[in-house]
């Protein structure tokens, strides 16, 4: 299920079901906004809401995005990154374990599809 959720930004569609969000992408677009939330989906919205309100620093609802074990295990390492701080590719391919991932580490990174929650 999808929701949108206007935001500073622009529209923000809010993917996921009970297991999860899978995904959050701000659209450049005009889209009527969502006012029937699912239950699974209400927590996103309010952080989000927070979020962009600067009243939230931490997001802490169940996520569930769709990708590789690769990629999952990237987008789980960018979650581990401290609000505020920043991590080369080479360093967080370090950290995964393979300095030469460095590529791979970009790659994933570029298609997280949570990429305000795990930025």
């Amino acid at each position: 299920m999808t929701v949108s959720l206007k935001t500073p930004l622009g529209i923000c569609y809010i993917t996921g079901d009970k297991d999860g969000i899978s995904e959050i992408r701000i659209v450049d677009e005009e889209r009527e906004i969502s006012v029937d939330i699912p239950g699974f989906i209400i927590p996103a919205v309010d952080q989000l809401k927070a979020y962009f309100n600067g009243q939230l620093q931490h997001f802490d609802f169940k996520l569930n995005p769709k990708g590789t074990p690769f990629q999952k295990k990237v987008w789980e390492a960018l979650n581990k990154i401290p609000f505020g701080e920043t991590r080369s590719y080479l360093k967080l391919s370090k950290e995964l374990g393979d300095v030469k991932a460095i590529r791979a580490v970009a790659s994933a990174n570029g298609k997280n599809p949570l990429w305000i929650v795990s930025p």
